[in-house]
């Protein structure tokens, strides 16, 4: 499948989930901003993937990056950091969001397993009440797009 083929609009999103769901196929749901795609991203993807079948990423709308990561974020344009998401094989639909956190798209889409980074305490992981369960996934040391754009210069 094309990669633009695999990026939703949330209704689109909600009739593929009705198809998965009636194959029995279990939903894993993860997000971010993923605005410079570095070995992090593609570990924890791969990660999520491994929960279950179907990987749904939710992926901060620029609005929404600006308003939590600052004025210079995000480096790449919505359309382009979905896209570069949604070519990555572990990807199987990606959705954008404009809120701070994902809480009303995991409210819809309610899955069976909601993966976060093991930054996150499960207590404190958004939507936690409306997925089947929770999975923290242990982050790469160093690899951050924080880190990336400190490396390169601070290009923002």
């Amino acid at each position: 499948m094309k990669a633009k083929n695999k990026i939703l609009s949330l209704p689109k999103l909600g009739v593929f989930l009705k198809k998965c769901r009636a194959q029995g196929k279990k939903i894993v749901f993860t997000n971010g901003c993923f605005d410079i795609l570095h070995a992090g991203h593609a570990s924890i993807l791969e990660f999520a993937k491994s929960k279950g079948d179907i990987l749904v990423l939710a992926i901060n709308a620029d609005s929404s990056v600006r308003r939590l990561k600052g004025g210079g974020r995000p480096v790449n344009k919505q359309s382009d950091r979905a896209l570069l998401a949604a070519s990555l094989q572990a990807v199987d639909a990606v959705v954008l969001f404009n809120e701070d956190t994902p809480l009303n798209l995991i409210k819809l889409i309610k899955p069976d397993v909601l993966v976060k980074g093991a930054d996150y305490k499960v207590e404190n992981v958004v939507g936690r009440e409306y997925a089947g369960k929770v999975v923290l996934f242990k982050l790469l040391k160093g690899r951050s797009t924080t880190n990336v754009i400190k490396k390169t210069g601070g290009l923002c």
